[in-house]
């Protein structure tokens, strides 16, 4: 199985940007994305802004954003190969 990258606040946000998400704020140490999905809904992920990640911190965001993202666009950001 592939490892997960080790990814800053800044990469994942610029990574989210790309499938349409944008920060609308930030409170505290957390940004706020959010996009309007196919449907017409809202979609919402929150990303806290540290320099450097855990991994586990990097899976929770991958979690919540494939649910938004089909998950083969989203492999190829998060794993290393």
């Amino acid at each position: 199985m592939p490892r997960l990258k080790r990814l800053t606040a800044r990469e994942i946000v610029r990574l989210l940007g790309r499938f349409g998400f944008e920060v609308i704020s930030i409170r505290g140490s957390h940004a706020k994305l959010v996009r309007i999905g196919p449907s017409g809904r809202r979609e919402i992920l929150i990303v806290p802004i540290h320099q450097k990640l855990t991994t586990g911190t990097v899976h929770a965001i991958y979690r919540q954003a494939s649910h938004f993202v089909p998950d083969r666009k989203l492999r190829n950001d998060f794993f290393a190969d």
